[in-house]
């Protein structure tokens, strides 16, 4: 399991609007927007205002997560964390040759 902070969020703005964006490489995904998670996270991600956890973390994980809130008016705030996922791959099952 692994939580990931939002340092970005501040308990004083009403009613921010946060959500989060995982980086990997070149690519990045909406996780949380519109006040959900996004499918694949939903089933193993607990979403709250200062905080995301993961149930499970695979190495698939791995990446830079950018939390940002969005306050009143043009306030926004950004705050980002490094994941890293150490440990194995489980094995792939060894292939038999089909007679």
């Amino acid at each position: 399991a692994a939580d990931i902070p939002c340092s970005a969020y501040r308990s004083s703005w009403s009613n921010p609007r946060i959500e989060w964006k995982f980086q990997k490489g070149s690519s990045l995904v909406l996780f949380y927007y519109g006040g959900e998670l996004t499918e694949p996270y939903k089933n193993r991600v607990q979403f709250s205002p200062t905080t995301i956890h993961f149930n499970t973390v695979t190495r698939e994980d791995t990446g830079k997560y950018i939390c940002e809130v969005v306050g009143d008016g043009s306030h926004i705030a950004k705050s980002e964390v490094n994941l890293i996922v150490q440990g194995a791959a489980a094995p792939e099952p060894p292939s038999l040759p089909i007679p």
